[in-house]
């Protein structure tokens, strides 16, 4: 199973202080919903404020992205600018 990692306030605020969590999903679009299932609030959190990186590699359009069970997804708060 792919493992995500969480940063920043999400893990403590929808996920009960877990930081990394196995899931099942196998592309981006997967994993958003699955994680609102399983922590109602944080799908939504992922897809408007977390950037994505797989194995250290930033996504900027990360629903196409894939991932499988050796892959390390982490989800990264958006950093605001202008």
């Amino acid at each position: 199973m792919p493992k995500v990692l969480l940063s920043g306030s999400a893990a403590q605020r929808f996920a009960g202080g877990q930081t990394e969590i196995e899931v099942s999903a196998t592309t981006f679009r997967r994993l958003v919903a699955e994680l609102e299932e399983r922590f109602p609030g944080l799908g939504k959190q992922v897809e408007e404020s977390m950037a994505v990186a797989i194995d250290g590699e930033i996504f900027q359009d990360a629903y196409s992205a894939k991932f499988g069970p050796e892959n390390e997804v982490v989800l990264i708060p958006k950093i605001g600018g202008g």
